[in-house]
Order: structure tokens, then sequence, then C-alpha cells
């Protein structure tokens, strides 16, 4: 998913450019409110982070903007101010929901996929490579026409590698996107779980879709349709 986030204050984006990247979306930024509002405009943009406090058009005037040129567009409200006025106002000017800074990048995630289901759009809902099918609503997987019980790790383990088909990515990139990034580096957790992964998703006498880099990590390979 295409993700606009309107902020100025550079740490907090680049921490949401590169959690979010993790997750596979593709990010474009805007460090004041008429870029933003700009930016939103076009139609590749499928979801904005939208600050308040903005320089030269303030979050509310941003938001009216895009909500005379695109009224269905989700857009998530992140603010440091936590008073029930500035909530109940972003929402009545059309905002779908409202997060305070600070917050945990976990409850960023799964309200970004809340908006992702309001908004009807089941291209972001599944996601397929080949027989292998993955519902993000369900959290369900099917290897052809048969389902595959997965732990809440071991899922987003392979929805991780199913966004990035075709990458090779290290054991820190998937310690970070998975775990934590002060998880120890140490660790052969990533290990463990490919494994895991490997036994319920692959079939029997075929090359697993999770190959090995040696000395780097992992790359997933699609299976055949």
């Amino acid at each position: 998913m295409r993700i606009l986030i309107v902020e100025d204050e550079a740490a907090i984006v680049r921490f949401l450019e590169r959690g979010l990247a993790a997750h596979g979306h593709q990010l474009v930024s805007a460090d004041n409110g008429e870029e933003g509002a700009r930016l939103a405009a076009d139609e590749s943009v499928e979801l904005v982070l939208l600050d308040i406090s903005l320089p030269q058009l303030d979050g509310h005037r941003v938001l009216e903007r895009i909500r005379a040129e695109r009224p269905t567009l989700p857009v998530l409200m992140l603010t440091a101010r936590d008073d029930v006025k500035n909530k109940v106002s972003a929402l009545n000017a059309g905002a779908d929901d409202y997060l305070t800074k600070p917050f945990a990048f976990e409850e960023l995630l799964a309200r970004l996929h809340a908006l992702t289901r309001r908004s009807d759009q089941p291209q972001s809902s599944r996601i397929e490579s080949g027989d292998l099918r993955v519902d993000l609503l369900s959290r369900q997987v099917w290897r052809a026409d048969k389902k595959i019980e997965l732990s809440s790790r071991e899922f987003a383990l392979l929805e991780y590698f199913m966004r990035h088909p075709g990458q090779v990515l290290s054991r820190q990139q998937i310690l970070s996107a998975i775990w934590d990034y002060a998880f120890d580096p140490g660790s052969n957790v990533v290990d463990v779980y490919v494994r895991y992964l490997r036994r319920k998703i692959d079939l029997p006498g075929e090359q697993s879709c999770i190959a090995t880099v040696r000395g780097v990590g992992y790359r997933f390979e699609p299976p055949a349709g």
C-alpha cells in the first residue's frame, strides 16, 4: 500500500518510514501542509497519516482539501494533543481515526489494517503468490485448497516474506520487522521460525518457498500457480 506521511518532525517520519517499509508499504512524505495536500491528490496514494500541527497549513485545513478532492481516502490523524475537543474536531472534519503521540508501532499497524478494511480495498486484504494465499482480515492461510494453521508470529513472518518476493532479506531485517529493533541480534529465533514455517507451507518433495541465502538470510520464492 502507498502511504503518505504528512509530518514535520523528522524523527517521527524516519520511525514511520522504517517500520512501514519493513511491512512492505511504499512511503512518500511531506513536512508541511501545503505539500501534503498536493501529494494527497495523487490517486496512487492509498492512505494518509496526517499530523495536526503543521507549518504553512495545519492538519485540519489539509483534511478539508483531501475530503474535497478524495472523500473516500482513508486518513489517520497523528497529534500530541490528547484532549477530547481536538479528537472530536478531527473526526467531525472527516478523519477516519485518531492516534495520539507517542504511540506504539503495533497499535498504528492495527489501526491501518482497520482503516484498510473499512475502505473496502480487497487488494489490500489478501496476498497471493502462486497457490499460496493469505487473508489479512481473517488471518487464514491456504496452500492450494489446504488450510494451514499458523501462530501469530508465523503469520507475520509469512506476510513479510510474501510482501517482499524475490528479495534477499537479512536476519536483522527480519528481526526488526517481526520482532523489534532491540531484539538480541545474536538470537537464532529467525532460523527457528523459518523452519517452523517451511514445515507448514512447503509441499513434500518440492523445493522450499523460502530459500536460504548463505551468510545473508532468506529469499521468498513464490510457488507455482
